[in-house]
């Protein structure tokens, strides 16, 4: 059976334009790119057995792939159950042109456990929902144009386990959302040397006029290759460095450095040689800090302004109907004047970040939460009105494991250095109002060490245990007296706003409307947007405010709070009105 677009759901304007051949064909890997790759998103066999008998078959048919099963783009949609596990398979060739290189395959994003196995060999194993993972295999294809066989095996169990999930939820409603399972970012292949770059380090220092480059070798002579590094600014060479045989990092001096901010995002190109194998990338010269309890860019204090962004899609769920699509959502906020945005609970594929880097959006980071999913609702009511005792360590769902916590840690080790080298990374934001927090003041701490370059903000709402860089809120209503920054502590509103209108033929499920505040057209939506900021934001901001996030970017699936609708057709305020605010603000 041929795919075909899964009927009966919202749908965006790019989702008739998606075809098994065009399925995100884009380089996914910007910030490391080469020119020998092959893309392997498209048309794969699924079946779905039990988790316990893989004998026992209960669906088979064709996946259009990186879409998860659950989206209407997948051309499936139908949810993954806790004691299946879903299956892919398709054939590749390796070009001849390839021959005598190492192979590397190359999975964005899986949720959750993959097990990898080509032509019938086991590979490997990886476990986590967010971020790339890659396994060499040569030593299991077979060249000269002959077919192999590529298959993943995936078990997701969502909510009913302690793994970071976001906002996933088998059954969806308020601020929970769909879960997706699978392949949901590009899987792609890539042939290198025998002895290879597999990763970059950048760091800039805008004090000292310098940027450091450190590349991560693998192979044979990895310790007796010199590696070059070349600086471009709009295609002239303005720097270089070589560092000697086995030193991994180069140093190099910029003359007079272009800083990267909203206002001019500048960005550097780079290449870096090894041996035979060379890498392009890019880079930006600026510095987050934090000043006299301000949020500073560049050493100067400069206001945070930015929507609460899912990054959910009704169509493709986590994933994009295409790289347009989502390059169409950083563009709308760009054009409405702000600076910002918080990813929330989500990490994005590596364009994106990219895109922020070209638009000039600084990215306050979520770490994807998780945490055993028991007595939700009691939970969370618990946390809203009762006890808030500020030496304890609140846990989402009322429990928290060991294994739950180790592999929180391992994953936001994993996210900070997946991440480092985007320079619109500005905040790290390991913990969201209580969801699965614990030690969030070692957390903090840790992430300050081990990432010196970006701030943080150590619990965003509700249970500050006075770490960090920001004291951190949540406020829909802004009905308390304003707060002023510590002495070593920004004032940020991290969430707040969240203003409703629902657009009839627009919305996920027209009988479900989540918000904070309700509003019948998109005249009084835009007068109390408006009224918002310029009567109860500004007083804020005179007293010191550095930041703040309203919920939110678009609409998504019963929050019905967006700027534009969930399906991206309908502005649902005026836009040049709320770009001049915008702006009035931001210049204030």
């Amino acid at each position: 059976m041929d795919w075909q677009l899964a009927s009966g759901t919202l749908l965006t304007r790019w989702a008739k334009d998606v075809r098994p051949e065009n399925a995100w064909q884009e380089y996914p890997r910007p910030q490391m790119s080469r020119h020998e790759w092959q893309n392997l998103n498209g048309i794969w066999d699924y079946w779905i057995t039990e988790r316990k008998d893989t004998s026992k078959w209960k669906q088979r048919g064709k996946i259009l792939v990186p879409f998860p099963i659950e989206s209407a783009l997948s051309g499936v949609m139908r949810p993954l159950e806790a004691d299946e596990l879903l299956w892919y398979q398709r054939a590749f060739v390796i070009p001849k042109e390839w021959d005598g290189k190492r192979i590397l395959l190359h999975c964005e994003a899986v949720d959750w456990e993959t097990t990898v196995a080509v032509n019938d060999r086991q590979v490997g194993t990886h476990t986590g929902g967010y971020l790339p993972f890659s396994f060499d295999i040569t030593q299991y294809i077979v060249g000269g144009g002959a077919p192999n066989q590529l298959e993943l095996s995936v078990w997701d169990p969502t909510d009913t386990y302690w793994q970071q999930r976001g906002k996933q939820v088998r059954n969806p409603k308020g601020i929970w959302y769909s879960a997706i399972s699978g392949i949901w970012q590009t899987i792609w292949l890539e042939a290198v040397p025998e002895t290879f770059i597999a990763g970059l380090k950048i760091t800039p220092d805008i004090d000292a006029h310098i940027v450091r480059v450190k590349a991560d070798l693998v192979g044979p002579q990895s310790q007796s290759i010199a590696i070059n590094v070349d600086v471009y600014d709009q295609n002239a060479c303005i720097a270089d460095g070589q560092a000697e045989e086995g030193v991994a990092e180069v140093t190099i001096q910029l003359p007079d450095p272009k800083l990267w901010s909203p206002d001019s995002p500048h960005l550097y190109d780079l290449v870096v040689t090894a041996g035979e194998d060379w890498v392009g990338s890019y880079f930006a010269m600026r510095k987050f800090n934090l000043e006299d309890g301000r949020l500073c860019l560049n050493g100067s204090p400069y206001f945070q302004l930015g929507p609460l962004d899912q990054g959910y899609w009704p169509d493709g769920l986590y994933t994009p109907p295409s790289d347009e699509a989502m390059r169409g959502d950083l563009e709308i906020l760009k054009g409405l004047g702000f600076n910002m945005l918080r990813k929330h609970v989500k990490v994005e594929p590596r364009r994106y970040y990219y895109y922020c880097d070209q638009l000039g959006l600084i990215v306050w980071q979520d770490m994807t939460n998780g945490g055993r999913a028991v007595g939700e609702a009691t939970s969370i009511l618990t946390m809203m009105f009762g006890s808030r005792r500020r030496d304890h360590n609140y846990r989402y769902a009322g429990r928290q494991d060991v294994a739950s916590r180790q592999d929180f840690k391992r994953e936001l080790h994993e996210l900070v250095d997946h991440l480092h080298n985007y320079p619109c990374i500005g905040v790290w934001v390991p913990f969201n109002e209580g969801w699965g927090q614990f030690d969030a003041n070692q957390i903090a701490n840790w992430l300050k060490e081990y990432d010196p370059t970006r701030l943080v903000d150590h619990a965003s709402g509700w249970f500050d245990q006075k770490g960090g860089d920001c004291k951190s809120i949540h406020m829909y209503k802004l009905n308390l007296p304003v707060t002023k920054p510590e002495a070593c502590r920004a004032v940020v509103l991290s969430e707040f706003g969240g203003y409703s209108l629902k657009v009839a033929g627009h919305q996920w499920n027209p009988q479900a409307e989540f918000g904070y505040k309700k509003f019948d057209t998109s005249q009084e939506l835009t007068d109390a947007y408006v009224d918002l900021l310029q009567t109860q934001l500004k007083p804020w901001m005179d007293a010191g405010l550095s930041a703040a996030i309203y919920t939110q970017t678009t609409d998504v699936e019963s929050e019905v709070n967006g700027f534009v609708t969930y399906d991206r057709q309908v502005e649902k305020m005026d836009f040049s009105r709320i770009r001049q605010v915008h702006q009035e603000l931001l210049r204030a």
